[in-house]
This record gives structure tokens, sequence and C-alpha cells, in this order.
């Protein structure tokens, strides 16, 4: 099976199955372990090779998703994994450990590929921004569906705090905060975004997106927010299609 591979590292679980690209589903139910700690290149690149030798008969390109900057396979930032990936080649070192031809893509611009092929983002002009609600806050701007790569807005400045330390849905369950008072939050964050970018549609992902109705009737945008329509699958279905437009 020459199918491509999806993994999704985030800063407190790796998630990985096989990937169907003319549907962007998964081909078989997901394997998923806890990310560890430390979660330097090295450990996280084993767990890599456990997760894919559980696939042997998947053989095509491997994509992973990485909460950082990336620029051309390497690691430029690493706001909620460990700081050793600062600087890390990346795709060189998991292509080595896994035997496999490994792509790594920002998890956030991932998802943004994702939900351009398959979801939300399909066949919308103008500017699109996604944001991913989780450990942190990941976003991927898309104009007339085509991305452009590490906008890392989750670390906008807002009276004085970074963006994500307060609106991400860590905090949210950190502060035990109710749909409406992290609601609060997020509206003053998405209503930054509107005034710097003036954006067509706001897309949220993430593992909370499941969750919508819950808050985003609250925030009272000007711009349309709608939930991803891959929820918590797009990031390792966009790193899975990223990976074959690579190797391609």
């Amino acid at each position: 099976m020459t199918q491509p591979f999806g993994i999704d590292f985030g800063g407190t679980g790796i998630k990985g199955a096989p990937i169907d690209l003319q549907s962007g589903t998964f081909l078989a139910e997901r394997v998923r372990f806890k990310t560890p700690s430390p979660s330097t290149p090295d450990r996280i690149a084993e767990v890599f090779a456990d997760l894919l030798a559980r696939f042997p008969d998947c053989t095509g390109p491997v994509g992973v998703t990485v909460p950082g900057v990336v620029h051309h396979g390497v690691v430029r930032s690493a706001a909620n994994i460990d700081e050793s990936w600062i600087g890390t080649d990346a795709d060189a070192l998991l292509t080595r450990v896994t035997s496999r031809d490994v792509h790594v893509v920002n998890d956030a611009d991932a998802a943004g590929l994702a939900e351009v092929r398959y979801g939300a983002a399909k066949g919308r002009s103008g500017l699109v921004m996604l944001t991913t609600l989780g450990t942190g806050i990941g976003t991927a701007m898309l104009y007339d569906g085509v991305l452009v790569p590490n906008s890392e807005l989750g670390h906008l400045e807002i009276d004085g705090h970074d963006a994500e330390s307060r609106a991400a849905n860590r905090a949210r369950e950190k502060e035990e905060l109710s749909w409406k008072d992290w609601a609060k939050r997020l509206r003053k964050y998405y209503r930054t975004l509107e005034r710097l970018f003036s954006p067509d549609l706001f897309i949220v992902g993430g593992g909370v997106s499941k969750y919508s109705e819950e808050f985003l009737p609250l925030l009272d945008l000007d711009t349309e927010i709608v939930p991803a329509a891959l929820l918590n699958t797009a990031g390792a279905v966009g790193a899975a299609l990223a990976a074959v437009e690579r190797h391609d």
C-alpha cells in the first residue's frame, strides 16, 4: 500500500494514521501516544519510528506536523515542545531514524492545506485565516487558496500578554474558564486579527472545535467564523498532503 502517512505532533500528544488523499480521511484508526517529556528531537523520532512500525504495509511518504516555524525542513521555533528542536533539520533527522521519506510542516499550515483541499476553505476566495486552539494557538493564512506559510499569529502581544497564554484551549482548561468567559478572550483575539488583516473568513480548528457550538456564537465578530470541517484530523491529513506534493 503506497498511501501516505500523516503524523500530528503536538505539545501533549502524537497521533498518526495512513491517509486517503482522495477523500481526506483516515484509512485506519489512528494511533495516539502521549508526547514524552522532554520532547527532544531524538526521543520524538523514536516515537515516530514505533508509530510507523505499527503500519508496515503503508509505505508512502510521511508528513509530520510541528508546532513551530518550519523553513525548508528546519525547525525555527518551539513554543510548546523542547527548545532543542530549534535549528534541527527535522526532515533529515526523521528520514534517517525512520528510514522513510519524511517531510515536516507547521501544524496550523498543515490544517490550512487540508481545509482548502477538503473542508471549510474549499472554493473560498480572498483571505482565509485558520486558527487551531489547543495547547497553544496556531494560525494559517490562505489567500485565494494559496498558503502563506508560518504566520504564527498565536504569539501576537495583546494587552501585554502572548495571545495564546490567555486564549488557547489549554488556558481555558487550566483556569477552568466557562465557555462565556473564554469567549471574551477569544473575541479580543479575533477582533485584533480583524483590525490587522480584514479577513474574509475565520476557520477554527483543534480538538476544541468539536464543541464550537458552545463558544463560536458568543464571539460577535464582523467576519464569518466557522469550525474546521475536518475538526482535529486536519493536521495529519494536511501533513500527508504536503509530504506527497513535496515528494512528487
